[in-house]
């Protein structure tokens, strides 16, 4: 009995120190007297990766076995001329956005998995074209990661663009962490920055070191779902999912190591740990970490006047336990945790869009708009 007493003494004090370091005044919260709910926007749908308002509130949605499909007045229609899509395990057709000036140019940006380049298998791309139509046209590949693998994990990917124009995009280290993430001459396990045309800015934070992926503006990560600009400051907030506990939210800086697989807040899936520690000098700390993992994939800030109640808070999706997270901030650090619409499946992505509503995409089922309840 009292070996018992003990076992479960450790255990407790084991949950609340990963509590205390994640943040002690953090608090997850079953939602009471919520004020929105769900409707369907678009139905029938597969994996929705990535999803993006055209300037006539007409959407664009990729789906990642490879078909890229406009949804217009209730209608679907898929587009022709897409590349050739590398699908396999959690990699195909995956995020799309919108040149900041696409009223005035219509470039279109997409990322997905792709054959060209060295060796079997596939590896990330970067792609722009324009739509006339309903065929991409002008395509041109603005980046291709190396080498192809036929590992089918953690490909990221996720695109944004800063105030200043610049293309930031998301590679996963495909399931090697002791190879990529860490070493500025392979691709993987990073997030890029370009020109918009693909051209490599002088400034890139590695642009004169000897043999590095100049594209590269930081390194250290394992797999980035989650991608989106602070409207209010202009900074890159980034999430990434962790092995076995330690899913990490981070503001992205230039030249910065995030420090996967040195440092982490998980275990290996087995139960055993690759790491010993937690902190090293030169390697950022997460702004939020979760233990444990909730799987997270698709992240945007909610500014929207429609939803008063969650302004300047954070939404991420949770793959794992099927429900949307919403995240309160306060004097930059996480100070609460609220599960919204628990069971309502895997959440692929969120967005709050152009014309103020937020969408969320879930497998097996559609797009969902989030409206004020009646």
């Amino acid at each position: 009995m009292i070996k018992n007493l003990a076992f479960i003494f450790t255990i407790y004090m084991s949950f609340s120190a990963c509590a205390q370091q994640q943040d002690s005044s953090v608090e997850a919260e079953i939602p009471k007297n919520l004020n929105y709910t769900t409707e369907m926007y678009v139905a029938d749908l597969d994996i929705p990766w990535g999803m993006v308002l055209l300037p006539d509130n007409s959407m664009l949605i990729t789906e990642k076995s490879g078909q890229l499909i406009h949804f217009k007045g209730g209608k679907k229609t898929n587009i022709a001329g897409l590349p050739d899509i590398y699908v396999r395990g959690q990699g195909g057709f995956m995020d799309v956005e919108l040149h900041p000036n696409y009223s005035e140019n219509g470039w279109i940006y997409f990322s997905f998995a792709s054959a060209n380049g060295e060796g079997d298998g596939g590896n990330t791309a970067i792609m722009r074209a324009k739509l006339k139509e309903n065929t991409l046209v002008e395509k041109e590949i603005l980046y291709k990661a190396n080498p192809n693998t036929k590992k089918g994990q953690h490909w990221g990917s996720r695109i944004e663009f800063d105030n200043d124009g610049y293309l930031f995009f998301s590679i996963g280290e495909r399931g090697e962490r002791d190879i990529y993430p860490q070493d500025l001459t392979l691709d993987c396990g990073k997030i890029y920055r370009l020109n918009d045309d693909g051209s490599v800015p002088h400034d890139n934070p590695f642009i004169s070191t000897a043999n590095a992926k100049t594209a590269i503006y930081s390194y250290g990560h394992r797999n980035p779902q989650g991608l989106v600009k602070n409207p209010k400051t202009g900074d890159l907030w980034e999430h990434e999912h962790g092995p076995k506990g330690g899913d990490e939210i981070n503001i992205i800086e230039k030249g910065k190591n995030y420090g996967w697989p040195v440092i982490s807040y998980g275990i290996n899936y087995a139960g055993t740990s690759f790491t010993d520690i937690t902190e090293k000098e030169g390697m950022e700390q997460p702004l939020f970490y979760w233990v444990p993992s909730i799987a997270p994939s698709g992240l945007t800030f909610v500014f929207s006047d429609k939803y008063p109640d969650w302004k300047g808070n954070l939404l991420v999706g949770s793959l794992k336990f099927q429900y949307l997270e919403r995240l309160v901030l306060k004097d930059g650090k996480v100070i609460k945790r609220e599960k919204l619409f628990e069971n309502i499946g895997r959440v692929r992505n969120v967005l709050e869009a152009t014309d103020g509503n937020i969408y969320i995409a879930v497998e097996g089922k559609g797009i969902f708009k989030i409206v004020p309840k009646k």
